[in-house]
């Protein structure tokens, strides 16, 4: 069976971290589209992107970090984006006012976005990076950790890889997440409560 291990992406080389985002879906996108605010997204050039991209993953640093990579037999093989929620700009967009759910609320760390490597999908990888979120959210003290996950509608349609990168419900589930809302016919919002645990 491969071996999974993770480390937050400070502690990851750069080089890991272009590994995962140039074959993994993200190559243009870089995470980004939640942390710049507004149309400014839409003006942003790839080089920005990817600038930003290294400078929020703090790689050789001691951080703080934008999120994880997920490693499998030590290759770098996949990404969850995790950290406070009030970093991404766009969580407060008026256009998308399901997640922005108790904004008075704090401790809350967004889980925003898995990219998994091609040769690493169909692997139960998201599953793994989804459950090291609630191990990295305890270790930095969140007491709420919170995802957008989409489910698919019917239920049994596949889901494409874009439509999958805000991650899937029930590897939310399965990490011991909750339901907190269902704003549309897909789109869900779920809660980790760590506070009581830590």
């Amino acid at each position: 069976m491969p071996e999974f291990s993770w480390r937050p992406a400070n502690e990851a080389t750069r080089s890991d971290v272009d590994a995962v985002f140039d074959a993994g879906g993200a190559r243009k996108c870089r995470c980004q589209s939640l942390k710049v605010p507004g149309w400014i997204w839409r003006d942003t050039t790839q080089e920005e992107r990817d600038a930003a991209l290294m400078e929020q993953t703090g790689c050789g640093t001691s951080g703080p970090t934008s999120g994880l990579i997920g490693y499998v037999d030590g290759e770098p093989a996949g990404w969850v984006a995790v950290e406070p929620r009030e970093n991404y700009p766009r969580i407060w967009a008026r256009q998308k006012a399901w997640m922005r759910m108790d904004p008075e609320l704090d401790g809350v760390w967004s889980v925003t976005c898995f990219v998994v490597r091609k040769g690493f999908r169909r692997q139960g990888l998201m599953y793994e990076l989804a459950a090291a979120t609630v191990e990295y959210g305890r270790q930095v003290g969140a007491r709420v950790l919170e995802g957008y996950p989409t489910e698919p509608s019917p239920p049994g349609k596949t889901v494409i890889w874009d439509e999958a990168s805000v991650g899937l419900l029930q590897v939310f589930l399965e990490a011991g997440y909750q339901v907190e809302a269902s704003p549309t016919l897909r789109r869900r919002v779920v809660r980790h409560r760590l506070g009581d645990d830590q």
